[in-house]
């Protein structure tokens, strides 16, 4: 039985990221995976979706320019598409194995279950280690609905051969918006299917009204305050509402993710969890005092996002090799990926809510400043919320480039900066850092 200082569970950003830190802190480490080396994010999340949306932003920063310097909007060949994200998703996996065995980090392939708090089994075999570290991740849910099985996931979007010429994405989170764009930049009929009024629930409400009127106006529909009952499969798949139908070539089930624990026999590790995920405290401890967990598997109020898993990853190296401290989160960016991003930084919709009369907001139509202008981004918006002193506590943009726009705020926000500090420094203009000194 091989003994060891550290086991990971799960190679993903966050396992992969840890795993590569304890072992340069000199522990003996093993790796487990059960699934693809290198989790869902380079193979199939973040990273191959943004691949395909790198398609979708070329396609509709032409169209943005048509009758000024050009004459038509290209059309996506979806096969030579998703060959480009495969030539890199293809090699994810052998490249994630090479390199841990470039390390010296022994790599284990299979289930693993705890037998105690110190020993796993994995395809037969048992493992032992004095710590373990779990990141296994998280996986889609699938909606409890008649003809469950009908439904595909967003795994099964991002490996479509051919896309269909009608797709429904029933739920109305931050993938099914992604997906959804994807999908009708490249040619599908396009449908949304929300249970409620309110999409991208931890979205400013305004711009999130700005960004569905833009997928609109691009052909996406959406049918809200629809409760999906059923999915019957005749010619085409039938999705039943109450007072509700509709006919489609795919229907993908994008109503949130669920933690990948269910195999790890948790119980007899000691290690407490629910329907989020893994209970850990101020240190990423589990109730087992030598199990750690970090990424999305967590039972956390954080965003279960890749950056967000690798920030835990090397916070809990440095714990595992004796670092005492509670992790301090700093502000999280969050974005919503398409021609028009949606980003935002500070309080919660949920914190800002909960307290209205505590705080204010002024919302800026950028679309004729120059930085936007000159990319005709048109539906381009900003939203400060400001406290009773007038600190700025919360920032929403809705843009063409809000993703460069929010980490720039970001550093404003984390560093506190004063518009005189802002002003000490020359951006190279025009560009989203240039308008910063009229933002602060």
């Amino acid at each position: 039985m091989e003994k060891y200082d550290v086991i990971v569970i799960g190679s993903g950003p966050a396992g992969n990221s840890a795993a590569y830190s304890l072992k340069e802190l000199g522990k003996k480490v093993a790796i487990v995976e059960s699934d693809l080396w290198g989790g869902t994010c380079p193979n199939r999340g973040c990273d191959p979706k943004k691949m395909l949306l790198s398609g979708v932003e070329a396609k509709k920063r032409i169209e943005t320019m048509v009758g000024k310097g050009f004459e038509q909007t290209p059309e996506i060949i979806w096969e030579e598409l998703m060959a480009f994200k495969q030539s890199y998703t293809d090699a994810v996996p052998e490249n994630t194995k090479k390199g841990l065995a470039a390390a010296r980090i022994d790599s284990f392939y299979g289930q693993a279950s705890f037998i105690d708090a110190n020993h796993i089994t994995v395809d037969q075999e048992t493992l032992a280690a004095d710590q373990f570290l779990i990141a296994t991740g998280q996986r889609p849910a699938v909606l409890p609905i008649d003809g469950q099985d009908l439904l595909q996931s967003s795994t099964d979007f991002l490996e479509l051969e051919h896309l269909p010429e009608k797709i429904a994405f029933i739920g109305a989170g931050y993938i099914a918006f992604e997906l959804a764009m994807i999908a009708n930049a490249a040619g599908s009929e396009v449908h949304i299917i929300h249970h409620n009024e309110r999409p991208l629930k931890e979205f400013d409400q305004e711009l999130v009204t700005a960004l569905v009127n833009h997928m609109k106006s691009a052909g996406i529909q959406f049918h809200f305050n629809v409760d999906t009952k059923a999915v019957e499969r005749l010619e085409q798949y039938r999705i039943i509402g109450e007072a509700f139908e509709l006919s489609a070539d795919m229907v993908i089930g994008a109503t949130g993710r669920i933690p990948n624990i269910e195999e790890l026999n948790l119980e007899d590790a000691g290690v407490a969890y629910d329907k989020k995920g893994i209970k850990v405290d101020e240190q990423l401890r589990t109730t087992q005092r030598n199990i750690f967990a970090c990424g999305d598997v967590l039972a956390k109020t954080q965003s279960k996002l890749t950056p967000v898993a690798g920030f835990e990853a090397s916070y809990v190296a440095k714990v595992l090799n004796g670092e005492t401290a509670a992790i301090d989160y700093p502000l999280i960016p969050t974005i919503v990926f398409g021609d028009q991003r949606l980003a935002r930084i500070g309080l919660s919709e949920r914190e800002l809510a909960a307290h209205p009369a505590k705080y204010h907001a002024q919302t800026i139509d950028l679309s004729s400043w120059y930085t936007y202008r000159r990319i005709n981004d048109q539906g381009a918006k900003i939203k400060f919320v400001y406290d009773e002193a007038d600190t700025i506590v919360a920032i929403t943009c809705l843009s063409q480039v809000a993703d460069e726009v929010i980490n720039y705020l970001l550093i404003v926000l984390t560093k506190q900066m004063t518009h005189e500090e802002v002003e000490k420094y020359i951006f190279a203009y025009p560009s989203p850092a240039s308008d910063l000194s009229y933002f602060v």
